[in-house]
């Protein structure tokens, strides 16, 4: 895989009161090459607990080469491949939801904990070529 067909991918997870914050973002450098910043902001919940929300753009190309490799490792990657259709947008977005426990312990999974955005290139900017171009991608990972 030469060139890389998205522009950026963004992955974000909750560390909720109840929650290691430190885990979550192990959680996270799971699919993020090594020594990648990961951003924090702290935020309140409903009931004035705290919530810290990390988060990581990666947008060079070896970067996102790197995410990927991380997500072929998934034994859902047929799932995802089979959902595309309604996994990415009108606007050339795939998404997906990651399970934040098994990528604690360095398996990738859908699963909840984890959200995954990925804008992918289309010439011109339109689904169909979206989802084809993230198909031919990630098939060949």
């Amino acid at each position: 895989m030469s060139g890389v067909p998205f522009h950026y991918v963004d992955l974000q997870a909750f560390a909720y009161a109840t929650e290691d914050e430190r885990r979550v973002e192990d959680a996270l450098r799971t699919f993020l090459p090594e020594e990648f910043p990961i951003e924090r902001a702290e935020n309140v919940g409903h009931h004035g607990d705290r919530i810290v929300v990390r988060s990581a753009r990666v947008e060079n190309a070896d970067g996102i080469r790197h995410v990927l490799s991380r997500l072929a490792t998934s034994d859902d990657l047929d799932q995802i491949l089979g959902q595309l259709d309604r996994r990415v947008t009108e606007d050339c977005e795939l998404y997906l939801y990651l399970d934040k426990q098994a990528a604690f312990g360095g398996r990738v999974a859908l699963g909840k904990g984890i959200s995954f955005r990925a804008k992918v290139e289309a010439y011109p900017a339109r689904k169909d070529a979206a989802v084809e171009n993230a198909r031919e991608t990630l098939a060949d990972l």
